[in-house]
């Protein structure tokens, strides 16, 4: 199955590859792709408990879904997580 979500946060592509990344590493999770213009991730997946996964984990980066509270605290772990990991 293949799922796009709408995200917050998404700012550089430095921020794609982090996602790309991660996201990759969780079980069931393949060919993630993101467009950074449209705030969007998409990737497929085996089942629906995968996009549940996503979301949390996206969440926890601090790029929530659309739909999901995205507070001062989720843009800051977004900024950090970008500027920690700049390649």
């Amino acid at each position: 199955m293949k799922t796009t979500l709408y995200i917050h946060n998404l700012k550089c592509p430095n921020c794609e590859t982090i996602i790309i990344e991660k996201l990759s590493k969780l079980k069931h999770i393949t060919n993630v792709f993101i467009k950074r213009q449209y705030a969007t991730v998409t990737f497929e997946h085996e089942t629906a408990k995968d996009i549940d996964l996503v979301k949390a984990t996206l969440t926890k980066m601090g790029y929530p879904p659309f739909g999901e509270k995205n507070n001062l605290i989720k843009k800051t772990k977004s900024y950090l997580s970008c500027a920690v990991n700049k390649k």
